[in-house]
C-alpha cells in the first residue's frame, strides 16, 4: 500500500522541488499538461501569472465558465433555472470532459492517481507528474445510495 496525498498542488511541488517530492502519489482533478486544450488555457495563465495553475484555479475558472453558458442558454440568471440547465448540459471544457452535475449540485468527474516525476523523468519546467491510474467519477464521488445529503431525494 502506498499512501496519495489529496490536498497537493502543482504549486508545493515547484516550491519543494521535484528532489524532494519524487515518488509521492497524488489525487488530482486535472493536470495542465493532460490534454491539448489544458496545456493551450495554461499557456495562456502562465503568461499572466508566471506559474501553472492549480487544479483548484482551473476549476473555478471552469465553473465560471460553465456557469456563464448556463445563464445564456437559460436566459436568465434565476438560481433554479440555471441550475437546471447545468444539470442537463454535459460540462465538457479544458477542466474535463463529460463532467455532470447530479441533483445534489456536485459536478462528478474523473479523477487521476498521479505520481511525481523524478528530476530526471521531468524534461522541461512543470513537468511534475505521470498518471498512475484513472478514477471514473461514478467511482470517485459518493454515490446517491453512500450520500447523507438531507437535500438528494
Amino acid at each position: 500500500m502506498k499512501i496519495a496525498g489529496l490536498m497537493l498542488f502543482i504549486t508545493d511541488v515547484h516550491a519543494l522541488g521535484l528532489p524532494l517530492t519524487k515518488g509521492i502519489n497524488l489525487t488530482e482533478a486535472w493536470y495542465w499538461d493532460s490534454d491539448e486544450r489544458s496545456r493551450q488555457w495554461s499557456a495562456r495563465f502562465n503568461e499572466k501569472m508566471n506559474k501553472m495553475p492549480t487544479s483548484m484555479q482551473a476549476a473555478s475558472y471552469s465553473a465560471a465558465l460553465q456557469y456563464l453558458k448556463a445563464v445564456k442558454t437559460a436566459g436568465t440568471d434565476g438560481a433554479e433555472p440555471v441550475m437546471a440547465q447545468l444539470r442537463k448540459q454535459k460540462i465538457d471544457d479544458m477542466y474535463t470532459a463529460n463532467g455532470t452535475i447530479r441533483e445534489d449540485g456536485r459536478m462528478v468527474h474523473d479523477l487521476q492517481l498521479m505520481e511525481i516525476k523524478s528530476p530526471a523523468e521531468s524534461k522541461r519546467p512543470w513537468d511534475y507528474y505521470k498518471p498512475v491510474q484513472r478514477i471514473p467519477g461514478d467511482q470517485a464521488f459518493a454515490s446517491k445510495a453512500e450520500s447523507k445529503c438531507k437535500h438528494w431525494s
